[in-house]
């Protein structure tokens, strides 16, 4: 992978069904403090793990850690933008068509972000045009700014400082939530009490610098109408910080989303009833994932 010019290792963990190689993967770009594992969260035998649920129902899934999280490269968190990450995602969407991750070549790609992901999705999307659908959860382009700023002000720090990332040895643009903070991601939704510590265990860190233009093109700006392929944007009704204003039902959410998004992404939408931002990690991801299901066959016959 090219980052700013300076060559940098992307890892993933590909989960295809057992038996056979579907025509379509999903390309799972997670959020921010998150790293792939939020695909695959090691808890209750994998109850919410969406790569092992997506594999049985059929469907196969690149779960990447994005630069500077997981197993990934770490450059210098100031090379990093969200411009650059979305770059990062391209080139492993030609990897995916190219038969270069493992020897299996997916004649469609299907891009699925979370939350910080899902911009970084849209950015992407939007730019190169060489995906065949888009699915966007923890997002939407009415988010509660003012909480957000305030979380990020006053709920992370440097991930130097943090006793489960120090190790990293990440230089002081990398941040990451403050110990004890997670259910931020989760509240007011219903939540297994093991999902606040597995999280915790598994949290990443996030280059701060991501944060100007990801807010700026594709999370309050029109960019997401250059999207060409069919959209599914999928959140929790009770997600306050990424939702926070339009969420009461799916009609309202439809009609605040369908001016940024042309025609041709034949936008669908989907509430996850009693679940918060993480919406993968909910009670009733179940239902999600079907969703998720019902969507993927309704536009990608394998």
């Amino acid at each position: 992978m090219l980052l700013a010019i300076v060559p940098q290792t992307a890892h993933g963990r590909l989960c295809r069904p057992m038996g056979s190689t579907p025509d379509t993967v999903q390309l799972l770009v997670h959020g921010g403090t998150y790293n792939g594992q939020y695909w695959d969260l090691p808890l209750s035998a994998g109850k919410y793990s969406y790569q092992r649920d997506m594999a049985a129902r059929g469907h196969a899934t690149f779960a990447v850690d994005l630069p500077g999280t997981g197993a990934s490269s770490q450059p210098l968190s100031a090379l990093i933008t969200g411009t650059g990450m979305a770059s990062v995602v391209h080139q492993i969407i030609g990897k995916l068509r190219n038969g270069q991750v493992l020897g299996t070549a997916f004649p469609q790609v299907v891009l699925v972000g979370h939350s910080m992901g899902s911009g970084i999705v849209v950015l992407e999307a939007a730019t190169y045009r060489d995906v065949d659908g888009v699915i966007l959860t923890g997002m939407t382009h009415s988010m509660d700014l003012v909480q957000l700023a305030a979380i990020f002000v006053d709920g992370v720090r440097p991930a130097l400082l943090d006793p489960v990332l120090a190790g990293r040895g990440s230089d002081p643009g990398y941040v990451t939530t403050m110990p004890g903070t997670r259910q931020v991601f989760h509240q007011p939704g219903a939540f297994e009490p093991g999902v606040l510590s597995a999280d915790e265990a598994t949290k990443d860190q996030v280059p701060a610098t991501v944060v100007p233009d990801l807010v700026a093109l594709a999370f309050t700006g029109p960019l997401s109408r250059g999207i060409n392929v069919p959209v599914l944007l999928a959140n929790g009704d009770r997600d306050t910080l990424f939702c926070a204003f339009h969420c009461s039902t799916e009609s309202t959410l439809l009609t605040a989303e369908a001016p940024y998004f042309s025609p041709a992404a034949q936008l669908d939408v989907f509430l996850l009833p009693g679940a918060g931002h993480s919406l993968a990690l909910a009670l009733a991801a179940p239902t999600y994932r079907s969703a998720v299901d019902e969507w993927l066959h309704t536009h990608f016959a394998e």
